[in-house]
């Protein structure tokens, strides 16, 4: 069976973007290949966070997986602290690539350009953490959204080198980017991606929200004065990105969407894609609740992170030899 390995950064609660970019997809494929879902805790401390807020994030996230269908007899889940082998092939990885490749990297290129200071070192050399989660588990496949793709051709790139200087030892992976809910935008600017971030939380959606308070997100989101329901991404981001997301969580095509809406106007439109949001939310939470209820939390995570440690801890051991810093056998 061919493995599939992802990870979520909660460095908020999860939004409606992860479940429909990431989570809805570990589902649907964890009974076609070995899922290996972890949560990518330490790529949140790439900036500050409240560690009491962190905290219940990071429990939230877990319950959120579990909630919204990923198995723990199926699916691999654990914290990436629980398992120690990551940071460590983490500083392996970050000393075979090179500053001119994390340069090009446009995340922290982004941030740059915008201005921000006190800029963290572990922003700049996190997509090397990234190579590791990936490369540690020898992973087929790794579903991304289009602003991770590039972090993904760069672990490859680094695998390509690696083998080629100390022999076979990684498993190149190939990046997974669904055809449609790849990147969700902001309901409030739909030319950004549907963030954590998002002034006021109003462009937001996010998977605990009060269903209320999501109805009422999706009606004031931004559309423009064409009042034609279609898909162009270009001319219409706002109405192309709730097409997305009514595609994305009702199964019915973008195209028969536009058809079924062809007369209608941006309201009756809105009404209809805030429907499917709330009754896919109300299931959410109602297994959130159960899940939180059931306290089976820390035994799934415990389960999981001895599951990866027995991969992990081989892998970095063969690694290890191979570069010559390790000379007893374990």
């Amino acid at each position: 069976m061919k493995r599939m390995l992802s990870g979520i950064k909660p460095t908020g609660q999860l939004t409606l973007g992860n479940y429909i970019g990431a989570l809805k997809n570990f589902v649907a494929y964890q009974d076609e290949y070995e899922m290996i879902a972890f949560i990518a805790n330490l790529h949140c401390i790439t900036v500050y966070q409240d560690p009491q807020e962190l905290k219940k994030n990071l429990k939230d996230a877990v319950a959120l997986y579990l909630a919204c269908g990923l198995d723990p007899n199926k699916a691999t889940v654990f914290l990436q602290t629980d398992v120690l082998e990551h940071a460590q092939l983490g500083f392996i990885m970050s000393c075979n690539t090179y500053m001119g490749e994390l340069n090009r990297m446009t995340q922290f290129k982004d941030k740059q350009a915008k201005g921000e200071t006190n800029l963290t070192a572990g922003l700049y050399t996190y997509p090397t953490l990234m190579s590791a989660d990936i490369l540690m588990y020898d992973a087929d496949y790794v579903p991304v959204g289009e602003d991770q793709k590039q972090h993904v051709e760069l672990c490859r790139d680094t695998a390509i080198r690696f083998n080629h200087k100390y022999g076979d030892t990684f498993k190149v992976p190939e990046p997974l980017v669904p055809k449609v809910g790849a990147r969700i935008m902001s309901l409030s600017d739909p030319t950004k991606k549907m963030s954590k971030s998002d002034h006021g939380d109003k462009g937001c959606i996010y998977l605990l929200d009060d269903l209320n308070v999501a109805r009422k997100k999706i009606m004031s989101a931004v559309t423009d004065s064409l009042a034609k329901v279609q898909f162009d991404p270009v001319n219409q981001p706002g109405i192309s990105n709730l097409l997305q997301i009514h595609s994305s969580l009702s199964g019915v095509s973008i195209d028969d969407l536009v058809k079924q809406f062809e007369n209608s106007g941006y309201g009756e439109f809105k009404k209809a894609v805030a429907d499917v949001v709330c009754q896919e939310l109300s299931k959410i939470q109602a297994a959130y609740k159960d899940v939180i209820a059931s306290g089976q939390i820390e035994a799934v995570l415990e389960d999981g992170a001895n599951k990866a440690r027995r991969i992990a801890s081989r892998k970095l051991s063969k690694i290890q030899r191979k570069i010559g810093i390790e000379i007893r056998k374990r």
